[in-house]
């Protein structure tokens, strides 16, 4: 199953006004003429990565298709304190309608853009790329994962469709590490799907099962100690991608990249995150 991201931001953009803007904005309709346009600017007011600039844009636009924006900045930019993202002109109460909306998408994107930025200079100078999980915000995911990879960081799967990654869960309910993967490789010979397969390894042990059966291409070490993940890089050899996950943190982050592993998946990176502070104002023409 193919997602389009296009056709799922618009969705959610969809949602979000209809959230907030519901039946008219009435505060606006009471004190705003209907003709009157106005202009906006996008402050920004702490210092980090923006991210959503495009997604601000469309909400601009769909709620005025004749509003323009001049932007600044793009997105993945490094802001400080004063800078100024875009100016947006439109009529002044679609401008209204859209602030909140903007700036809900914004500040939560540019947060997750920043704490990545943060954990991908940690890697700087070694292969290993910081990556993302499934741990987003519901409806969310496409543009959470779009300000991991603005921030620098790579994208794990998008959901539980374009990849096999056979969990702990998984392996119980099958009965075992080998079980499971000879059920993955079965049901994949009999879709015919063309899908990656990943493995979660609990021990080195798992680890050699993984590689003596074959036909996986990157094994996840899940909790591993640095000297585990030292010994499961070893054994692996280049056979497969490995990931390491589970527990890492910015102060270990490097410590594990050094092991050689290709990638960490930090759940860190989307669900504990602080929305960078961005305001929109009123500005003269």
């Amino acid at each position: 199953m193919n997602i389009d991201p296009t056709l799922l931001t618009d969705e959610i953009i969809d949602l979000a006004i209809r959230e907030d803007v519901g039946d008219g904005d009435h505060t606006s309709l009471a004190c705003i003429p209907h003709s009157a346009m106005g202009r906006m600017s996008l402050l920004v007011k702490q210092s980090g990565t923006v991210a959503g600039v495009e997604v601000a844009r469309r909400i601009f636009q769909k709620l005025d298709s004749s509003a323009i924006m001049e932007q600044l900045m793009a997105d993945g930019a490094q802001v400080k304190p004063g800078d100024v993202v875009f100016y947006v002109t439109g009529k002044i109460i679609s401008l209204l309608q859209a602030e909140r909306l903007a700036l809900n998408f914004m500040q939560r994107l540019s947060g997750i853009a920043t704490q990545t930025a943060v954990y991908a200079a940690e890697l700087s100078g070694l292969k290993t790329k910081v990556i993302d999980t499934r741990k987003t915000t519901p409806g969310m995911r496409v543009l959470e994962k779009m300000a991991v990879a603005l921030g620098g960081g790579g994208n794990h799967r998008m959901g539980l469709h374009d990849m096999i990654l056979i969990k702990d869960n998984h392996i119980d309910f099958s009965g075992g590490i080998e079980q499971a993967i000879k059920n993955v490789h079965a049901y994949l010979k009999k879709t015919k799907l063309a899908l990656q397969v990943e493995v979660e390894t609990r021990s080195l042990a798992d680890v050699e099962k993984a590689l003596a059966l074959g036909g996986v291409d990157r094994i996840m070490l899940d909790n591993f100690s640095l000297q585990d993940t030292k010994a499961a890089v070893e054994l692996i050899a280049g056979r497969c991608e490995v990931e390491s996950s589970g527990g890492i943190t910015l102060a270990t982050l490097r410590r594990y990249a050094e092991c050689g592993v290709d990638y960490i998946s930090v759940g860190a990176l989307t669900h504990q995150i602080k929305s960078l502070d961005l305001s929109l104002k009123a500005t003269d023409f």
